[in-house]
């Protein structure tokens, strides 16, 4: 497979989405640098996302096993998982992406890093609609699924 070819089906598979997502991540994490004058209580608030939303990213890659990927579509081996953390949402590592760059802001006390979490957001709730698309053409059963389970919050979004 040429360089090309490899490129064309990178762009196929989400990769602009794949791309913007690590950017929007990097740039919450150097906006925080410019943060202003933070309280205990927020900057515990702050670690404690960063910390929880790191387990979650754990525990949801290794639900996936095999079938983990950055793309928006599902890999050749991928499973439909509906149990564990993805029994309360659809997109739990993408919840705790938020949650870590939420708890990024906070602690450093950054708005700027806040408005690019925003950014995040709005990037992973069009790219997990991609995929989500994509879950329904291979799993007929994920409609279900997503009637019953919220997408990012348990009980709320």
């Amino acid at each position: 497979m040429t360089a090309q070819s490899r490129f064309r089906r990178f762009r196929q598979r989400g990769g602009a989405l794949v791309a913007a997502q690590f950017a929007l991540i990097g740039l919450v994490f150097v906006g925080a640098w410019r943060g202003g004058r933070v309280s205990r209580l927020q900057k515990g608030a702050g670690l404690t996302l960063v910390v929880l939303g790191g387990a979650v990213v754990v525990g949801g890659g290794r639900s996936l096993g095999q079938g983990f990927s950055v793309m928006p579509e599902p890999t050749d081996t991928a499973q439909l998982v509906t149990d564990g953390l993805y029994a309360r949402v659809r997109h739990p590592i993408y919840s705790s992406l938020l949650a870590i760059s939420l708890g990024w802001a906070l602690f450093w006390g950054s708005r700027e890093a806040l408005g690019w979490t925003v950014a995040l957001a709005a990037l992973l709730h069009f790219k997990s609609a991609r995929e989500e698309t994509a879950l329904l053409a291979r799993f007929p059963h994920y409609a279900a699924y997503r009637r019953r389970t919220k997408r990012f919050v348990p009980g709320v979004v």
